[in-house]
């Protein structure tokens, strides 16, 4: 289980109906199942559907970007995306969707504003790479890159209430988020 997911599957919990967007291969969906959790996992890749299909994990082929109009409000306890958000068309939609249908979203990106990204572009003039970042500017699936702050301003201009913040980087990333954080983790709420 990959590092990035725990403050994730601490902040579900156990028993509670979760849908998880962008699933890729089940992983986080089949250890909340081993929880109690029930819920779909929504994914767009045929490979990633098959290796959820062989972990348990009901799993719903759609496309994030056509909104969850099949899922009624408050009709998840949760709805979470782990680093899918800036691969969608329009992340301020898909955020306002899972406002919609859980009851708290938990979303997890990477942080365009990462030092090693601002040394690459500033100093190197390229596009940045990183753990975070792993794909070369032609080959990416990233289209809508952000930052801590401006997440920030997007949960602001919906109305949604940033609950819990936590950042993946080191030590020191937690004082400077946006500078040091190399993965954001927000869990919110929407308008009751």
């Amino acid at each position: 289980m990959r590092a990035s997911l725990q403050p994730v599957i601490r902040w579900i919990e156990p028993g509670s109906q979760v849908l998880d967007l962008g699933c890729g291969d089940g992983e986080l969906m089949a250890h909340l199942q081993a929880q109690g959790c029930k819920g779909y996992g929504l994914e767009i890749d045929k490979d990633c559907i098959v290796k959820s299909i062989e972990k348990g994990v009901n799993v719903i082929e759609q496309n994030l970007d056509d909104g969850l109009t099949n899922f009624a409000d408050k009709s998840a306890d949760t709805v979470v995306m782990t680093q899918a958000l800036q691969a969608t068309r329009r992340p301020d939609l898909v955020l306002a969707e899972m406002l919609r249908v859980g009851r708290q979203a938990i979303i997890t990106f990477p942080n365009f504003a990462h030092i090693s990204h601002r040394y690459q572009l500033g100093l190197l003039g390229r596009m940045p790479v990183s753990k975070s970042l792993p794909y070369q500017w032609f080959d990416t699936p990233n289209i809508h890159l952000s930052t801590f702050y401006d997440f920030e301003q997007l949960c602001k201009a919906q109305n949604a209430t940033i609950i819990d913040r936590q950042v993946i980087g080191g030590t020191l990333a937690s004082i400077w988020p946006n500078l040091l954080g190399e993965l954001a983790l927000f869990r919110v709420r929407g308008e009751s």
